[in-house]
Parts: C-alpha cells; sequence; structure tokens
C-alpha cells in the first residue's frame, strides 16, 4: 500500500507502533499550542486551510483507513465528519467545498480536539488487541496515516504564517527569531559525472507511492550549486530590474506578475526604504545572507536565466542528494525560518531543509507507475498534471519525513510553501 516494508517473519512491535502514533499526534498539538482559538478557525485564502481543519482531518484519515475497517465496534463521533473532513477522497464520498473551509463555526474547536481524543483512544485500542495478522496488515496504512500527518504538521505552519500575515497587526506565532547571518559563502559548484544513475525509492522503508518504481536515468554531466540562492542575490536581481524584463520569465510567468503586481518574493514589504519580511517570528529584517524563500517556480526559473543559470531536474538533484545524510534545519530545529549557509563554499550544504528547492522537472508518473487500489491510490496519481517538482524538505518539515527520493509538488505560481532556489548548470 505504501513503501513500508516489515521485515518478513518479524512479529509487528505493537509497543512501538503505538509510541510512533501518540508521538506524532503529540507533535501537531504542540506545534498548535501558540495559537488562539481564533487563530485555529481563519481561513486567509482557498489554498489555506484553517487549523482547526487539518486537526480534524488528519484524524478522518485513521478513523476512515485503519479505524472502520479493523477495530470491531468502532462508533465515529459524529456522522457528519466523514463529510466535512473528507479532503478529496472520491472512492470514500463527498467533500466539503474546500474553498468554504473557514465558514464552518462548528465543530468548535474544543469539539475538534475532542474528536482527535476520541480517535486516539480508538487508535490504541486497536494497536493493542489487534491479532499479529492484523497488525501486519495495517501496518502500510499506519505507516501512509503518519506521514500524511507530519505532511499536514508542515501545513498547518505554512498556512498560518499566511493567516497571520495578511493581519495588519503582522502578529508572531512565537518569540523564536532566527538569528542574521554574518557572512554569506562563496557560491561553490559541485561537479556530477553524467551516466546511467538510479532513480526513485529503493524499498527499504517508508516512501509514498509517487517515488516509485526505481529505475535508471541518464544524466549528461552537470553542475550543481553547493549553496541555496541568498536574499542578498535575489535583491540584485530585483534591483536589475528583474521584474520588469519580460526577457527573463517564461510566457505564462510574465503574464502572472503583471496580473499580480510581483516585485519581491511574498511576505516581503519596503518600510523606510529597506525591506522587511514577515516570519513567523513576526516582522523582521530581510537577511541578506539567508535563503530566499516563498518565490514561485516562475520567479526561480526568471532569475535563474538572468544569472545565465537553470534550475536543476529533479533527477539531477537526487543524484546529487543520494549521498548526503538527512540534517539541517528542519523542523526539529524549531526556529521555522530558513538560516544562512555554513560552510566555505565546497561541498553541497542545505540540501535539506531551509527551503523547498524548485526543480524544471514537472510533476509526472515514473516509468511503470500505477496507482495503488482503492481510495489511497487518489493520494498521489491524480495530481500528476500542472504542477512542479520540488526538493530537500524545508525548515518546518519534519527531519524523520523527508529523504532523498521524497517529490513534493505546487502549482508554478505556488509561493506560500518555504519554496526556494538552488542553481544548476550543465558541465
Amino acid at each position: 500500500m505504501t513503501g513500508h516494508h516489515p521485515q518478513v517473519g518479524a512479529p509487528p512491535d505493537r509497543t512501538a507502533l503505538l509510541a510512533r502514533f501518540q508521538e506524532v499526534r503529540r507533535t501537531t498539538e504542540r506545534l498548535c499550542a501558540p495559537l488562539g482559538v481564533e487563530d485555529h478557525v481563519v481561513q486567509a485564502m482557498a489554498d489555506v486551510s484553517p487549523t482547526k481543519w487539518h486537526l480534524a482531518h488528519v484524524s478522518w484519515f485513521f478513523e476512515t483507513f485503519l479505524l472502520a475497517s479493523h477495530l470491531p465496534g468502532y462508533e465515529p463521533l459524529h456522522p457528519a465528519y466523514q463529510v466535512l473532513f473528507n479532503s478529496y477522497y472520491n472512492a470514500v464520498g463527498p467533500q466539503f467545498s474546500r474553498p468554504d473551509r473557514g465558514h464552518l463555526s462548528r465543530p468548535t474547536v474544543a469539539e475538534v480536539y475532542a474528536y482527535r481524543a476520541h480517535v486516539d483512544k480508538g487508535m490504541a485500542a486497536l494497536l493493542e488487541s489487534a491479532s499479529e495478522e492484523t497488525l501486519r496488515e495495517l501496518e502500510p496504512s499506519l505507516a501512509l496515516g503518519l506521514n500524511h500527518e507530519q505532511q499536514h504538521q508542515e501545513l498547518i505552519l505554512t498556512d498560518i504564517k499566511y493567516t497571520l500575515a495578511v493581519n495588519p497587526l503582522r502578529p508572531a506565532y512565537h518569540a523564536t527569531a532566527p538569528a542574521p547571518g554574518v557572512a554569506t559563502p562563496t557560491l561553490g559548484w559541485q561537479e556530477l559525472a553524467g551516466g546511467l544513475h538510479p532513480i526513485g525509492h529503493d524499498g527499504r522503508g517508508f516512501a509514498f507511492d509517487n517515488e516509485w518504481p526505481r529505475h535508471l536515468v541518464h544524466l549528461r554531466p552537470f553542475r550543481l550549486a553547493a549553496r541555496l540562492v541568498t536574499n542578498g542575490e535575489y535583491l540584485e536581481f530585483m534591483d536589475a530590474g528583474g521584474y520588469e524584463t519580460w526577457a527573463h520569465w517564461l510566457s505564462e510567468g510574465w503574464r502572472t506578475v503583471q496580473e499580480r503586481g510581483w516585485r519581491a518574493p511574498l511576505y516581503w514589504e519596503r518600510r523606510d526604504g529597506a525591506w522587511w519580511v514577515q516570519t513567523l517570528a513576526g516582522l523582521q529584517p530581510v537577511d541578506a545572507h539567508a535563503p530566499v524563500a516563498h518565490v514561485s517556480y516562475y520567479e526561480a526559473d526568471a532569475y535563474a536565466r538572468w544569472r545565465g543559470a537553470r534550475l536543476p531536474t529533479e533527477q539531477e538533484w537526487e543524484h546529487a542528494a543520494a549521498a548526503v545524510p538527512v540534517r539541517g534545519n528542519l523542523q526539529e530545529t524549531g526556529v521555522f525560518h530558513p538560516l544562512p549557509a555554513a560552510g566555505d563554499g565546497g561541498g553541497l550544504v542545505q540540501v535539506f531543509g531551509d527551503v523547498w528547492e524548485w526543480t524544471q522537472s514537472a510533476y509526472a508518473a515514473y516509468p511503470g507507475y500505477r496507482p495503488l487500489p482503492g481510495a489511497v491510490g487518489e493520494y498521489n496519481g491524480k495530481f500528476m498534471v500542472n504542477q512542479m517538482v520540488l526538493r530537500g524538505g524545508s525548515c518546518v518539515t519534519p527531519g524523520d519525513h523527508v529523504r532523498a527520493t521524497y517529490r513534493n509538488f505546487f502549482p508554478p505560481d505556488a509561493r506560500w510553501q518555504f519554496s526556494g532556489i538552488r542553481l544548476a548548470a550543465d558541465a
């Protein structure tokens, strides 16, 4: 059902499964702890969901795909939740309109937390009482549900950032302001050989279905920038008239820039002649040494063209990242903002964390891909159109959730995600 392959013949460790479930669920609620009740209910745009909807939807996922089919006698807390908190699973049934999620004053935030507690109680009973055979059967669904909740942990933070940023009071989510950088390492380049290279998940541990099947690709020799593009470097593009020069832009990007009046990344604003940026710690001066964030694919592509470079393909990125350990400025750092690069411009840095890195690759199926059977086949497969792939995770991505083969995807005009730029070039 997913890429999670338990050891054949080994009995499932129900204690470890329950501990893992409870850890992920507690983390979600801990991320919501700084929020007021009112913060939980706002939907500032159609792509952003209210925090309480995220809290309920991930509970709906466990209820729908595990409890309903595996826990004898399980009773849903409220039958209407099946529709209210179904995101897009047509095989499960109808859904409440996504752009209208902010219209739901009921269930209240307290009732949503009670729903979570109800689901948690059911999951504890299931994991404690199920036979070894049942545990082995549901383990892949549990892994998918936990990774799904981790995706929503990230969305809770990106969505509440947007919600707070449109408030004229410029409120802060927390008081952990990012430390300003003192220098920017020289932009070094990593040379990578061409040839045939394996791409996709190798079957060890969890993966989403869009990371399969593993296959060989032929790469031409290429260069990858050792670090991410900084705010200071992006400011050079802005100051050089980057947003006013059509030649840098794809046609659709140029149209979007004109229609929406973009002149800087999302969350930037000019005050007294200086650039400031809204962060989860409130309004802060733009740090020239930190990675630029909240740019669309169109902006990333235009910047790369202006620099005489390009964006990497997702296959180039994955090949370069395959040997890099997963560590960096991820959710566990607690800053929830991109940080300046460390290093001397030599080997690759900032591969994981800080910002999701746009690639030039359209989100499409790998050769031989087939959607999973049943409702969970809707998880990834039906979104493989009109989206671009991003890699590497961000400052709000859980560290044990991301890997080199992970494929994130967003429309090319999306900017509310922590998305940034790493340059590539032909060798």
